[in-house]
């Protein structure tokens, strides 16, 4: 084979061997698959758990003739949690379908009703709500009649490194002192008319924190002016500075600052009932247990000094859903012309000012039961120093006066809630109470047994109906003759229901008092009796 020849072949298989290796590289590429994992922590908005925390005695702010409203959007305990979503996406933006309501109705005893609200004033870093509310009755005795209005607006602020909000609150609430013998006295109506006036504005700022931070704070500072027929005020201006530091994981330095100027006016008698206090101390939350120890140092109207302790402990119980509570918890109500009048009306506008001291010692427990059942109990020991109590004037008896009591109770709280998803729910509490070593013959006009039971029933999206029952027991007062009498046992029925016509419309009816009883909250004060109202919720 010539040279030349051998050149050429050679030339051909080198190429070829070439494409073939070519082709086989190509062929033994596979098609590739990229993925960008971005690692992100799942945020789920926290509901909030109801809890139930017994005072003794509570302030009844009930309308005295215990015509008591249950509104069905505050039975349900269920709730929806947000879905998962990286924090990189940003705030979710839900835009209501209505913004505004105005719910209003008419019924016996006179009675007009009106309830409005709206959030439309709303922006990306702040909202706001605002809500209007009227109810008016009179009754078939004379001068037996009551009115309320009033007006709520708030406001939040989303700053970078705070969040900030103020409220205003504007109410009138007008009575009359019925509760005399319309068979020995006629007074006018003008002298038998109360109005309390009512202003109050709060603002208050938390900062935004994370996992990291430490430092946890939100201070708010309220002003109210108190008003009342007679040429009677009360101003008021508090501030509230709570401070939490993060030691570590488990324990936090706590410090709470507090203080209340309340200044009381009448034509004729002024007085002072200001309150202080520094609370320092420490919170846990480890595992099952949790707690918090602290040492409030206060300072009363009087001068004097009080230690007032308070400490919790909660253990959740190994393998289980219940909760053990215990502790020893100290306070101190001010007794202010406006604590007083919003637990009853009908008090006389002069009074020796006295702060009562209240001391418990308690055990609870807790818990969830299955899916659907939670419930909770605390038996408690109470020491009550100057407990504010009201006795009838012995004369026309349309007014109370104050007498104050050194007592030691025993409570008993108990409340239990079932709920099945948003179809239907039912719920109960009941409170007793025995009073013993008291300086005074009874508690007066204080019931020592107190049960409310709930029921809400959702037969389908567009009805719902709610049922309530309150009863109270053991309430001891005294007549023109000096005489103890027990008032019998109160039992107030009611029920609402609502239905939605279209969307934006729906019609409701409300039923107090179902047994028509004229009972006494109060002595001398007879309750309303039925009151049948109903009307039209418009949403826009």
């Amino acid at each position: 084979m010539s040279v030349k020849r051998f050149f050429i072949l050679s030339s051909f298989l080198t190429a070829a061997l070439g494409a073939r290796a070519q082709h086989a590289n190509d062929t033994v590429l596979k098609g590739s698959t990229i993925e960008v994992i971005q690692a992100y922590k799942p945020e789920v908005k926290q509901a909030p758990k109801p809890e139930w925390i017994p005072q003794l005695p509570p302030a009844d702010t009930t309308h005295p003739t215990l015509n008591l409203e249950v509104p069905q959007q505050t039975l349900y305990y269920s709730y929806s949690s947000q879905p998962l979503r990286p924090l990189a996406l940003g705030k979710d933006a839900v835009i209501p379908p209505y913004e505004s309501y105005v719910k209003a109705g008419y019924g016996n005893l006179s009675t007009i009703f009106l309830d409005a609200g709206t959030d439309a004033l709303s922006g990306k870093d702040y909202e706001t709500d605002i809500h209007l509310h009227h109810i008016s009755q009179k009754g078939t005795i004379q001068n037996e009649q009551s009115l309320l209005s009033g007006l709520e607006a708030d406001g939040n602020y989303h700053a970078e490194n705070n969040e900030w909000h103020a409220g205003i609150q504007a109410e009138r609430n007008q009575y009359y002192y019925y509760g005399y013998n319309h068979n020995l006295y006629d007074f006018p109506s003008n002298d038998v008319k109360q109005v309390f006036t009512t202003v109050r504005a709060t603002v208050d700022m938390k900062n935004n924190t994370d996992s990291s931070d430490r430092l946890l704070y939100h201070p708010s500072i309220t002003g109210s002016l108190y008003d009342a027929k007679l040429n009677t005020s009360e101003s008021s201006v508090g501030l509230n500075i709570p401070v939490t530091y993060k030691l570590d994981s488990s324990l936090d330095l706590v410090a709470n600052l507090n203080g209340v100027l309340t200044d009381y006016k009448t034509n004729t008698w002024s007085s002072y009932n200001n309150f202080a206090q520094l609370a320092p101390g420490l919170a846990l939350h480890h595992g099952p247990m949790s707690g918090h120890a602290l040492v409030g140092l206060a300072l009363g109207s009087d001068g004097r000094g009080y230690i007032l302790p308070d400490i919790l402990a909660a253990f959740t119980l190994p393998d289980t859903k219940y909760v053990v509570t215990a502790g020893w918890q100290s306070s101190l109500r001010r007794n202010t012309y406006e604590e007083l009048t919003t637990e009853n009306p009908y008090l006389v506008n002069l009074f020796n000012v006295t702060q009562t001291r209240k001391d418990e010692v308690f055990l609870g427990l807790s818990g969830v039961v299955g899916d659907h059942f939670i419930f909770a109990a605390r038996g408690s020991w109470w020491q009550l120093t100057h407990l504010a109590t009201f006795l009838n004037d012995t004369g026309d008896q349309k007014q109370f006066y104050v007498a104050y009591d050194n007592v030691n109770a025993l409570s008993l709280h108990v409340a239990v809630r079932y709920t099945d998803a948003n179809i239907w729910s039912v719920g109960a509490t009941a409170d007793y109470y025995d009073y013993y070593n008291g300086t005074q013959k009874y508690v007066w006009q204080e019931p020592n047994v107190k049960l409310k039971g709930d029921i809400t029933v959702k037969p389908s999206a567009k009805f719902v109906v709610t049922a309530y029952i309150a009863v109270l027991n053991g309430i001891h007062a005294r007549d023109t003759l000096g005489n103890t009498v027990t008032l019998k046992p109160i039992a107030d029925i009611g029920c609402n229901a609502e239905y939605q016509i279209i969307p934006r419309l729906s019609a409701f009816a409300q039923v107090n008092n179902l047994l028509d009883d004229k009972y006494q909250r109060w002595l001398g004060y007879q309750a309303y009796g039925l009151n049948v109202y109903g009307g039209l919720r418009l949403k826009f």
